[in-house]
């Protein structure tokens, strides 16, 4: 099981999250990949994600938290599936000593992306 955090804009304009996984063996259309690196010790303040995309991390710990006080960790290895694209958005900080390497990855309009919330 590949574990996922579902980050979406929710019917009252708010960021909220539901956790998950990713099915495997999925194949999701892919219409760019990007790596970056941001420094240890690094956040980021209230911000909506670009375009829908999945975020794998590769080394770094994160917290993540929406407008509405929901929070959620990310570990090397977990995906975030970004679809909170409108809305009051969210914000991140690394909570341990490493940079934070991810691939971005940007998926087809209307793709699915193969995302199981818990309990599902």
């Amino acid at each position: 099981m590949i574990k996922a955090y579902l980050l979406y804009t929710g019917e009252d304009g708010n960021s909220h999250f539901k956790t998950g996984r990713i099915a495997e063996d999925a194949l999701v259309k892919a219409e760019h990949t990007q790596f970056k690196e941001t420094p240890a010790n690094s956040e980021f303040d209230w911000h909506n994600d670009p375009i829908p995309q999945y975020v794998i991390t590769l080394s770094g710990v994160l917290e993540f938290t929406t407008k509405t006080g929901e929070s959620f960790i990310i570990h090397p290895g977990d995906i975030l599936l970004a679809i909170d694209n409108t809305g009051s958005g969210h914000k991140w900080r690394l909570i341990n000593d490493e940079p934070w390497k991810r691939v971005y990855v940007v998926f087809e309009k209307g793709a699915d992306t193969h995302f199981i919330a818990d309990g599902e």
